[in-house]
């Protein structure tokens, strides 16, 4: 079987630190939307999308014609930092769509194409400009997996290795609590929790003896994905605002997932109706393919040439298909789609909730949603949450992959059932998905568990 001889020679040739090509053994031959056909002739839904980069799913029409007409054009594939008429459109493009006073006034930086760099480059930009070293991040982040980026990431797991050993100095790191309602840390739900974690921020910064000082940024996630789908309320993130203003601070938004309206909004910052002086930005943002830069102040351009560079920072076929992927989401208000369809989402994973305890909590906003996966017999902690059960996750994953449906897990032990479907999934494919997530609880995933 085609299958089964793919999936053997990777695991020969490819390295133990692969992840998607275990929990989720498909072999993709075909993709149109949010379906996909693998090797062995299996249709599945795909509510991973990527891990969120295929905003408008797989092999859209629109973006297969542009990149068609590229190719067909004669452009440079490659050209560096140049400037090409490809990149010059998608520029005005992403300039056009930027939140707040970031819009059509940003400088651009562009990265090596994939959102860690972006975060190093975001870091490196905050470092140079304000002349300071330190930066406040937040428990149960994700920011990438290279040196400085796992430094301000949460788990152990994307610290281990080279970015546990590197010198203090260069990652001068605090960390404080996410409002994760929840897990909340202070047992007193999320609102609070922010108003708290935002209580502790400004402390740090304003007694003189903290230990901590003012940091160069604060880099947070608006809704922590690998986190667990883990939305931070709207006056936390104003306040968190209002402290980094006041105290001369920049303030980070890293909008990798769930930026180009995964949330419901264009840029899920725009909900608090705040803007970062820099944003980061990939996946959906090269619609499919390799592409991540930041967008920031204009005044915090102090870099000399070369400050951050890399070889391939300009992927003319990603700027292409990015081009069309803005442009498609603005005008089809597929933000404003994924707001409604991802409520009617949460509704239905409610309704199942109701009749499953393991699944302790719904929650996300737009098309990016969670299902916080628990062992509904063991006892609760000090604080009220149940244990999460990753084994009952894993088993209801490849339950759902069994009856057609690709998802992933996330959050506290991969404990969280994530659901990143394209922006253009269909009502019915949206009834689907709840319907194979209905039918792989009703027997399947517990049987696994067991």
């Amino acid at each position: 079987m085609l299958r089964a001889r793919l999936l053997d020679r990777q695991a020969q040739r490819e390295s133990a630190a692969r992840t998607y090509a275990r929990s989720l053994p498909v072999a993709p031959v075909s993709a149109a939307g949010a379906r996909v056909t693998g090797a062995d002739g299996r249709a599945y839904l795909d509510c991973l999308s990527g891990a969120g980069t295929l905003a408008l799913g797989h092999n859209h029409p629109d973006v297969v014609a542009a990149l068609q007409e590229a190719l067909g054009s004669g452009a440079p594939l490659h050209a560096l930092d140049m400037i090409t008429p490809q990149k010059d459109a998608f520029s005005g493009e992403l300039l056009r769509r930027l939140p707040g006073t970031l819009r059509d006034n940003a400088k651009l930086h562009f990265c090596s194409p994939a959102g860690t760099d972006a975060v190093e480059a975001a870091l490196k930009l905050a470092r140079n400009a304000t002349g300071r070293q330190g930066v406040f991040a937040f428990t149960g982040a994700y920011h990438g997996m290279t040196l400085g980026a796992s430094s301000v990431s949460g788990p152990g797991r994307m610290r281990r290795g080279s970015a546990a050993f590197g010198p203090a100095e260069a990652q001068p790191v605090t960390r404080l609590p996410y409002p994760y309602g929840y897990r909340c840390p202070f047992g007193v739900g999320a609102d609070r929790a922010g108003e708290l974690s935002a209580h502790l921020m400004e402390s740090y910064v304003t007694d003189p003896s903290s230990g901590v000082g003012t940091p160069a940024a604060v880099i947070l996630e608006v809704v922590q994905g690998e986190g667990g789908v883990v939305p931070g309320p709207d006056a936390w993130l104003r306040e968190v605002r209002r402290i980094t203003a006041e105290h001369g601070i920049l303030l980070i938004v890293d909008e990798v997932q769930t930026g180009i309206g995964r949330t419901g909004d264009f840029w899920a910052c725009e909900r608090a109706g705040i803007t970062p002086d820099i944003l980061v930005t990939s996946k959906a943002v090269g619609g499919g393919l390799p592409l991540a830069l930041i967008a920031y102040r204009p005044d915090l351009d102090t870099w000399q040439p070369g400050d951050h560079t890399g070889t391939f920072r300009g992927n003319t076929l990603a700027m292409v298909a990015g081009e069309v992927t803005l442009r498609t989401v603005a005008e089809q208000q597929l933000a404003e789609r994924a707001a409604k369809l991802g409520e009617r989402l949460r509704a239905g994973l409610r309704e199942l909730a109701t009749e499953h305890p393991q699944i302790a909590e719904v929650r996300g906003r737009g098309l990016m949603i969670g299902a916080e996966l628990v062992d509904p017999a063991a006892e609760p902690d000090a604080r009220g949450s149940l244990p999460g059960d990753p084994a009952f996750a894993r088993a209801l994953q490849a339950a759902c992959l069994e009856h057609g449906l690709i998802l992933e897990l996330g959050g506290r032990g991969d404990s969280v059932l994530r659901l990143l479907p394209p922006l253009v999934l269909t009502d019915e494919e949206a009834d689907s998905v709840l319907h194979r997530i209905a039918d792989a609880l009703a027997g399947d995933a517990e049987d696994r568990a067991a």
